[in-house]
């Protein structure tokens, strides 16, 4: 067991939001890495992905969540439970808009974009496994997006 004390907590900005380490491989070796985003009112992140399930629960403000379809090589977008309380996905991804206390499961391998709420922001609690790589795509949520090579891949600084 391990407690990680607010004061081992780890603060990294980007020009898009602020991410807060929380839990983490290098805190103590937990196989899940757990962090508090904070964007300003209006800030949109860049369309990326993420090769592995991601969980969202916003705490204060809110954001739009757009997605897409998959752009790894055989892999699917399935709308399914995650996004049923959605009201806008289809096939080719769409936006989920979430508030306080609203989860959303974003699956691997999807575009995605979080523009905080215009007068509110975003402040929401963020996990997935410590393995999870990011990277960039281009083009719109809805794709076509060619598959991503490994090299392309990084482990975001607040999740290691």
């Amino acid at each position: 067991m391990r407690v990680i004390r607010s004061a081992e907590s780890r603060r990294t900005e980007t020009p898009n939001a602020v991410m807060t380490t929380l839990a983490s491989p290098t805190q103590g070796g937990s196989a899940q890495a757990v962090w508090r985003v904070e964007m300003r009112p209006g800030q949109a992140g860049p369309l990326h992905g993420i090769d592995a399930e991601q969980v969202w629960t916003v705490l204060d403000g809110g954001a739009s969540f757009e997605v897409g379809a998959s752009f790894e090589v055989g892999a699917s977008f399935e709308v399914g439970a995650s996004f049923e309380a959605a009201a806008s996905f289809d096939a080719d991804g769409g936006t989920a808009n979430l508030g306080v206390g609203d989860t959303i499961v974003l699956p691997a391998d999807i575009a995605r974009r979080i523009t905080a709420d215009a007068q509110a922001g975003l402040v929401a609690i963020v996990v997935a496994p410590a393995s999870m790589r990011a990277f960039v795509v281009s083009g719109t949520p809805a794709g076509p997006h060619p598959a991503v090579a490994d090299t392309d891949k990084l482990v975001p600084a607040w999740v290691a």
